[in-house]
């Protein structure tokens, strides 16, 4: 932070105000605040448009869901930098960004999607259709689809691809199955499979239940996690009354495991190695690009202390980077021009999507010019994560673990 100190001839100059990790912590919880208080507005501005579809099913209104659906997007992803750090968000998240999901749980599949799995005894249990679920010997009543109904079903057995629930359930429920591989073309669900009186699907009703119900559940889950953030809350409270240190640990295994193990590895890399468009983030919509920007517009958030709202006002304070730059300047040199590097990268490839090709045509097998694209973020991601291990050095943090990933890691295992 920087202070005005008045002169006697009634001009100022400014004076560097030594960062404290205090300050840097309770700036970090009130941009998480504002972040996850955005996405609630921006869920709520989506559960609208559901309702709006549900009532009156046309093109229009689903298109107008699917752009809701986009731009809550926007600040969600941005608070992905609170996780890995902050156990009370680690314990949420999975409920509502778990991904990716074998979307025979929820509704009908094209027939190149099998009929069974030997990891999934779920793989197309077809709640929409089917009104008597069991899991694990136990019968559950889905004749009326409410949010109760499922959350019963998320992760059903154990298995982390039964996601019933969240951002990426409702994605596909507006989008459906994306059938083109790395050829053009997202989602192409009818407004009809929510019309009772032209149906196509079948189960129109019931289908719309289980959107209606994704999305309350999703509000509720995002109310959940603002009031986790707000003065008193248990994550605010957690890091701005325990230790310091603990406090820039929970922010920095966050920043690295982000950058690290889950979007250069698990987001990007494994994709890429694969050249399968099952692995991308947002596979239904064609989001892809957009979730791994402002993924890495949230790290830049937490390090710089600085976060713009959905309508533009700016919630910021002190910050790490300032912290880092009293440390040690050439250092806070070095991660800021990471951090930018990344950026630039990731600003590319969003702008090839945007322009060129989708996300997952770029990591489709043969496509050069595609995949060094998407190489290119990964590279950034890799290397400002090695600044920020040397932070953690300078900063003295031994608690501070960062996710791997195979992928990066190991890359010949993915293929065993």
């Amino acid at each position: 932070m920087r202070i005005a100190l008045a002169l006697f001839s009634g001009l100022t100059v400014t004076a560097a105000q030594a960062a404290e990790p205090a300050d840097v912590l309770t700036t970090y919880a009130d941009i998480a605040l504002a972040g996850y208080e955005d996405s609630l507005v921006t869920a709520r501005a989506l559960d609208e448009k559901i309702e709006a579809l549900v009532a009156d099913p046309s093109a229009e209104a689903l298109e107008a869901a699917k752009q809701a659906w986009l731009a809550a997007r926007v600040p969600y992803q941005q608070t992905e930098a609170y996780r890995f750090g902050n156990p009370i968000v680690d314990d949420w998240e999975g409920r509502v960004n778990a991904w990716p999901l074998d979307e025979g749980l929820i509704d009908y599949v094209d027939a190149g999607y099998g009929t069974e799995s030997d990891a999934n005894s779920f793989y197309t249990v077809n709640v929409i259709t089917n009104d008597k679920i069991n899991v694990g010997g136990e019968e559950i009543n889905a004749s009326t689809i409410t949010p109760a109904v499922i959350q019963s079903l998320h992760e059903a057995g154990g298995i982390e691809s039964n996601v019933a629930t969240g951002y990426h359930a409702i994605e596909f429920l507006l989008w459906g199955q994306d059938l083109n591989g790395t050829e053009a073309g997202a989602g192409e669900r009818p407004y009809t499979d929510y019309d009772p009186a032209n149906c196509t699907g079948g189960n129109c009703e019931r289908r719309a239940q289980y959107l209606s119900a994704a999305s309350q559940l999703l509000i509720a889950d995002l109310e959940e996690m603002v009031a986790n953030w707000e003065e008193g809350g248990k994550a605010r409270t957690s890091l701005t009354e325990g230790d310091p240190q603990a406090g820039l640990t929970a922010m920095l295994t966050g920043l690295g495991s982000l950058s690290y193990g889950e979007l250069a590895g698990e987001r990007m890399k494994l994709g890429l190695l694969l050249n399968d468009p099952e692995e991308e983030h947002d596979c239904f919509s064609d989001n892809t690009h957009n979730s791994h920007y402002y993924d890495i517009v949230g790290i830049r958030n937490v390090y710089f202390g600085e976060y713009e709202r959905v309508g533009g006002e700016k919630v910021e304070g002190a910050s790490l980077a300032e912290l880092v730059r009293e440390k040690d300047s050439a250092l806070a040199d070095e991660v800021e021009a990471k951090l930018d590097a990344t950026l630039a990268a990731a600003e590319a490839l969003k702008a090839r999507a945007e322009e060129t090709e989708a996300y997952d045509q770029m990591i489709g097998e043969g496509n050069a010019e595609g995949n060094a694209v998407v190489q290119a973020v990964i590279d950034g991601l890799v290397g400002q994560t090695r600044s920020l291990e040397r932070v953690i050095a300078s900063l003295d943090l031994s608690g501070v673990t960062i996710e791997g990933s195979d992928s990066l890691d190991a890359p010949d295992a993915v293929f065993q």
